[in-house]
């Protein structure tokens, strides 16, 4: 009887350690032989999370507020609408930097005091020499930094441009280079000696819309951004079939300007519609993101959430707010995905979540910004951060799903900081 129990007792123990082996190796085939993409796994420090979202047609918004982490003290700046709109920055060709002179100090001349200011030098004949379609020079006169965000347009000059890189300008600066990215295939004829907004109204303010901007800032290619304007025009004209004869009517370099097929009321008309909710009621829906402390948005298009803008407050994201929204709703209204499922809040967060693995590049100006860039398979983010005085923190983020394999991405740039240039 003992020597049964015995046996009973061994069979039961190999027949246990087989199953717990069996399992083990089933385990490992599901998982041990194909690794989790760190990009998919979420990022646990995230100090951002997504609120409910506001629906108008196939754009989708959440509200994103910032729920750990201190607030950023408070800081004097102006965007770029603002210093166009007051004459206080001035952007020109390259080549006509050299017609540009700096009055110093007070003094009275026939036409009044000069007082310091970057000026054109009359005469000045424009021959385009030097000018280049990636290549733009900026003053900024005032006395604020100035905030530049990658997808604002500036139109005028030789060709409309479309800033490349998030940067921060300080006040009263030295004439500097600006990296942009032509959004006007076909023309290079000087219509105006200096660049204007694209948005002749504040209602009618707009940056280009996650497609072009996408490749902007991604792919960096000057090829890759006519193919995504030449996309988002002709999905326009299609939306808004009067847009067509509008066009024709115009010059034949008008079909290949993002900016003027905006500007068409046509185009204008669907692009707002397409936001209704969240433009026509602006107002009170930043009252209630005030109230909810929001500082930035998660865009989802037919059901695909494809961006997000953070910044540092929820000031700057009002200023901002029918640019951004104008571009969301450009996409909604030219995107050819099939709708979807309405997004969820838990599809949002993930984008936010989502750690990018990739390598970090950064480049900036050494006291006044940093501008850095996380790239992977998944996602992509792109970050802003000020380092003037009493300044050290992240001013925007950008964060973008990214639609090309890792393999056909452009390679990292080595790090790159302007220094300041010793007085003589």
């Amino acid at each position: 009887m003992y020597g049964r129990d015995e046996k009973k007792k061994s069979l039961t123990l190999i027949v246990l350690s087989l199953l717990v082996l069996s399992g083990c190796v089933v385990l490992f085939l599901c998982f041990g032989s194909t690794p989790v993409a760190a990009d998919l796994l979420p990022n646990t420090n995230n100090p951002y999370r997504v609120l409910a979202p506001i629906q108008s047609g196939d754009l989708t918004i959440f509200p994103v507020v910032l729920v750990s982490g201190g607030k950023p003290p408070s800081w004097q700046y102006i965007t770029l609408d603002e210093g166009l709109s007051s004459g206080e920055v001035i952007i020109t060709e390259a080549g006509r930097a050299r017609g540009l002179v700096r009055d110093r100090g007070l003094r009275r001349t026939p036409h009044g005091l000069d007082d310091g200011l970057w000026r054109q030098a009359p005469p000045f004949e424009d021959h385009g020499m030097g000018d280049a379609v990636n290549r733009l020079v900026l003053i900024n006169n005032s006395k604020k930094p100035l905030i530049l965000l990658a997808g604002e347009i500036v139109t005028g000059g030789r060709q409309d441009r479309v800033i490349g890189k998030d940067r921060i300008v300080p006040p009263g600066s030295e004439p500097i280079d600006l990296s942009v990215f032509c959004i006007e295939h076909g023309r290079w004829t000087s219509t105006s000696a200096f660049f204007g907004m694209a948005g002749k109204q504040p209602t009618k303010s707009f940056m280009v819309q996650p497609r072009v901007r996408g490749a902007a800032m991604a792919e960096q290619n000057q090829q890759q951004v006519w193919s995504a304007v030449h996309g988002a025009v002709s999905s326009m004209v299609a939306a808004a079939p009067s847009a067509s004869s509008s066009l024709e009517e115009g010059s034949a370099q008008s079909t290949t300007s993002y900016a003027k097929a905006m500007q068409l009321d046509s185009v204008g008309k669907k692009v707002d519609e397409a936001g209704e909710k969240l433009l026509h009621a602006r107002e009170e829906i930043l009252s209630k993101i005030r109230q909810e402390h929001a500082v930035g948005v998660v865009a989802a298009v037919k059901g695909e959430v494809v961006w997000a803008d953070i910044f540092t407050d929820t000031d700057m994201l009002a200023k901002y707010w029918t640019k951004l929204i104008r571009s969301y709703a450009a996409e909604a209204l030219t995107s050819e995905t099939r709708p979807n499922h309405p997004a969820t809040v838990t599809e949002a967060q993930s984008l936010l979540d989502m750690a990018s693995s990739g390598q970090e590049t950064s480049e900036g100006e050494v006291g006044v910004y940093r501008y850095s860039e996380m790239r992977s398979g998944i996602v992509a983010a792109f970050v802003l951060r000020a380092l003037l005085p009493g300044t050290d923190f992240d001013v925007h983020l950008s964060k973008m799903k990214m639609e090309r394999s890792p393999e056909l991405m452009p390679l990292p740039r080595r790090h790159q900081f302007n220094l300041p240039v010793p007085p003589r």
